[in-house]
């Protein structure tokens, strides 16, 4: 019963928050049957009940969870079949920030001796901005700046030299994508280019966000510190050249998504 009890929720009991640990599966038993277990025995009956503790994840509270339902059964491939049809280059594009302190990172040490790393604090950052395509394919582009409006009318133009003159971008909301000179850009193409825009509050729709980008810091570039943002920018363009010759693995972001790669 006890599985049946916690699907209500951790603030259906009064909690603030919907995050169970053991200490509060300990005070639902206890509320609901009587009986008072110490937190580490609530650990092997939840391990008994193949209940694991893992990390969450984040949803904003906006999000229209019947529209991003649609737009995954509907949408997507409606999209697939008009770049089909239309013989077009189909991107979903992104941005993030490489920073010079590393991701996540392990070292053996002492036990009980927790290893220390000295780092210089800093905000200096790569800002790349990124295309896949469901053939598994990537294209990049690095700038030492923050991302503007002509930065993206720069990498719409470098997509149409490298991944074909005709093409249906996928991208979110981001200001920089809604630039009045990025919808010069796009309407001055005269169809060449055509633009969709995921629903709002949907990262998760995007290959890139718990994907690509996740691929490249932690695991491509894991446990390495950079000197500079000049030896950062070589390591991120080595890492996006090894996920080049990766194209199942790109494809893979893909259905992590949920967006189904259908073969015809």
């Amino acid at each position: 019963m006890i599985p049946e009890f916690l699907s209500h929720g951790a603030e259906a009991y009064g909690f603030r928050g919907e995050v169970w640990t053991s200490a509060r599966v300990a005070a639902v038993i206890q509320e609901e049957f009587g009986i008072r277990y110490h937190k580490d025995h609530v650990r092997r009956l939840l391990q008994a009940l193949h209940w694991t503790p893992q990390m969450p994840i984040t949803r904003a509270v906006q999000r229209d969870e019947a529209a991003i339902v649609r737009w995954r059964q509907e949408t997507w491939p409606h999209l697939r079949q008009q770049a089909r049809r239309e013989q077009r280059t189909l991107v979903l594009t992104d941005e993030s920030g490489f920073y010079l302190l590393p991701g996540l990172v392990r070292t053996y040490a002492p036990e009980a001796q927790t290893p220390i790393l000295r780092e210089k604090l800093t905000r200096d950052h790569l800002s790349v901005m990124g295309a896949l395509t469901p053939e598994g394919k990537v294209y990049t582009l690095v700038r030492q700046e923050s991302l503007n409006g002509c930065h993206t009318v720069e990498f719409l133009l470098h997509l149409r030299r490298v991944a074909g003159p005709r093409l249906l971008v996928i991208w979110d909301g981001s200001p920089i994508h809604r630039r009045q000179e990025v919808q010069e850009f796009v309407d001055a193409t005269q169809g060449r280019i055509c633009v969709e825009a995921l629903p709002a509050y949907a990262p998760d729709l995007n290959p890139w966000d718990e994907g690509g980008w996740h691929h490249l810091k932690h695991v491509e570039m894991r446990n390495l510190v950079c000197r500079d943002l000049e030896e950062l920018h070589e390591q991120s363009h080595l890492a996006v050249a090894r996920l080049r010759h990766k194209p199942h693995l790109i494809q893979s972001f893909f259905a992590q998504a949920g967006l189904i790669l259908d073969k015809t």
